[in-house]
């Protein structure tokens, strides 16, 4: 256990040292000089921006120095129980480093982080594809998964819209994710999620193969286009429920249907029609949002950026229940054989390993 301790204590000194906290806090006292300015504010959007940038800093230089010390004092406790060889301590000792090495992989991520909107929130959409019922079943599993590793991190994710299978799952929902860098961290899991398993939809029960796609867009709070009204169809209708006081007994669900482009979004969690109509505009925003970034404004495929088909073949991450148990990557190799906890929202691994090759390819 010595050894362990060490090592472990070792691992995270190594990897804390690298982030350049004078370099940091230079940036925030330019920063806060450059607001101190007479007419700062007069371009609201650039002080906007260099106001939340400045925030962004703060947040990550306090969180190295919480780090810091708290390694310091465990790794001084730690020298202390090794000179009283006190092993009661050492065993209280390891629970304390292993939240450490946690929050230090949370840290680490965070300063990979250097995309325009990775500090923010985001819609993160889910669609049934091939696979039938299974497929939508399996729909509702990944939905159930994002919302565990939400609560895990502390994030709300409130369901905007979701549209109930034919006879199990769902076909498709939509969740808005609030919580710092949570577009950063979830970015990656675009794509299409493949499911082996025996199927409990067939009578034979045997073997399925099934998919569903996954699609992440960051939430804009400022744009630099309009929506032309007559662009859009605005459609109402009875919102689907869980049933009981979950049922909306008005038409207050809307449908938002951009013409140009064919994008169609929907909201019907909120209590009143106006509401929904608003959430549906935001995502609808963010969705126009992306196609300006992507330069690609032609067809509805091309909104999806890397998104594939949502079919055999195409699958960035496969969750394998039968014939053995398994869950791999196919961009980065990372796997783990603990199937459940992955898909009760420990998919830490996969975010790591996935932000930490598109660092290095990158050459950050």
């Amino acid at each position: 256990m010595l050894n362990s301790l060490h090592n472990c204590a070792k691992r995270l000194r190594e990897s804390v040292i690298p982030f350049d906290s004078a370099s940091m806090e230079a940036d925030i006292q330019g920063m806060e000089a450059q607001m101190a300015e007479p007419g700062f504010w007069d371009d609201r959007k650039r002080a906007t921006m260099v106001s939340q940038q400045l925030e962004r800093k703060r947040s990550s230089l306090r969180r190295f120095h919480r780090v810091t010390d708290e390694l310091e004092d465990v790794e001084l406790l730690h020298q202390m129980a090794l000179d009283a060889d006190d092993e009661d301590e050492l065993s209280a000792l390891e629970p304390r480093l292993k939240d450490m090495e946690r929050l230090v992989r949370e840290y680490r991520i965070e300063l990979m982080f250097s995309g325009e909107y990775d500090a923010g929130n985001c819609f993160l959409s889910i669609n049934a594809g091939a696979g039938g019922t299974d497929s939508q079943d399996w729909a509702e599993m990944l939905l159930r998964m994002y919302v565990r590793f939400c609560e895990r991190r502390g994030w709300k994710a409130s369901l905007l819209e979701v549209s109930q299978g034919d006879t199990a799952g769902i076909r498709s929902a939509m969740l808005e994710i609030k919580g710092v860098y949570s577009y950063g961290n979830l970015k990656g899991e675009q794509g299409v999620h493949r499911l082996v398993r025996l199927s409990p939809f067939d009578s034979a029960h045997r073997r399925h193969t099934s998919f569903t796609a996954v699609s992440i867009i960051p939430v804009v709070e400022e744009t630099t286009f309009e929506i032309d009204p007559k662009d859009l169809r605005i459609d109402t209708y009875r919102a689907s429920g869980a049933g009981g006081q979950h049922v909306n007994v008005t038409d207050s669900a809307v449908r938002i249907t951009h013409l140009p482009t064919g994008i169609v979004v929907s909201c019907q969690n909120e209590r009143s029609q106006l509401q929904n109509k608003d959430t549906a505009m935001r995502v609808l925003t963010a969705r126009l949002n992306e196609v300006l970034h992507q330069q690609q404004a032609q067809q509805l495929e091309e909104i999806q950026g890397e998104l594939k088909d949502n079919e055999w073949g195409s699958q960035i991450r496969s969750y394998v229940l039968h014939p053995y148990q398994m869950v791999k990557d196919h961009r980065t190799n990372h796997e783990t054989g603990n199937i459940d906890a992955v898909l009760d929202g420990e998919i830490s691994g996969f975010i790591e390993a996935f932000l930490e090759q598109s660092s290095n390819s990158s050459g950050s």
